[in-house]
């Protein structure tokens, strides 16, 4: 619904001639676009900054399709995680706009270039094999609307390498640190930096990780003051959180 629609609404139930019932049930009428699979959410974006994001785990590819061109009729961009090979294929034949981030196992859809926020989101990776989680938060980041960057493999087995980083670390409004094993890296970057941090634990390890349950209650138990954690290999969840305190300090809410 265009500002338009809601103005003439907003007058009519002023001047009585609809109820509140009435004019409520108006103003929501297109807000939910029923697919019979899904009920997509086509007014996300004006309450809450994004569009609906499409989680492709578990959909078919045609109902990823389906989604994603509803949420693009009403919106400029859109986002699909965990998404898989035929998904992909689909929607890169039917949106020319569409860019397949394969680490990240993403797609985004732009319609055109959206301008950045400044201030910059850093995402520490511990190892390389937490990249794909690391590439889905950064991705998040980069689709709604921020300035990202990364820093890999700067774990504590090589802590010298965090260490040589440390003023680009620093410079960043929040950083996200992304790391499975024992899940040390969190901790170890909340005693050098005066800035948010969101921790994400992968299930990146050895048996007694326990698929990223070790990393998760050590981030969880962290000593360092201003660690949030977010649920395991969740680097969307990290992501989408960051781009939030991002933008809060964008508006000069945040020193």
């Amino acid at each position: 619904m265009n500002p338009e629609q809601t103005r003439r609404i907003l007058e009519q139930y002023k001047a009585g001639t609809v109820s509140l019932d009435e004019a409520s049930k108006l103003l929501l009428a297109d807000e939910v676009v029923d697919l019979g699979f899904a009920a997509v959410d086509t007014q996300r974006a004006a309450r809450t900054g994004f569009p609906e994001v499409i989680f492709g785990s578990g959909k078919s590819p045609d109902q990823i399709l389906k989604i994603a061109r509803e949420i693009l009729a009403h919106n400029s961009r859109v986002l699909v995680t965990r998404v898989g090979p035929e998904a992909v294929t689909l929607l890169l034949k039917e949106f020319p706009a569409a860019v397949h981030h394969e680490q990240a196992r993403c797609v985004t859809i732009e319609s055109g270039p959206l301008p950045k926020r400044a201030g910059e989101i850093v995402i520490l990776a511990a190892g390389t094999s937490d990249l794909p989680v690391a590439e889905e938060a950064a991705v998040t980041a980069e689709v709604m609307g921020n300035m990202v960057t990364r820093i890999y493999d700067v774990g504590v087995a090589g802590i010298h390498r965090l260490f040589r980083r440390l003023p680009a670390i620093r410079a960043a409004h929040v950083v996200v640190a992304v790391a499975g094993m024992e899940g040390a890296l969190p901790s170890v970057v909340a005693g050098l930096i005066s800035r948010p941090i969101i921790a994400v634990p992968t299930s990146i390890g050895y048996g007694a990780n326990f698929g990223g349950l070790a990393a998760l209650l050590a981030m969880l138990n962290s000593c360092g003051s201003g660690v949030t954690v977010v649920n395991i290999d969740n680097g969307f969840g990290a992501g989408f959180a960051a781009s939030q305190i991002n933008a809060l300090a964008n508006s000069g809410r945040i020193p």
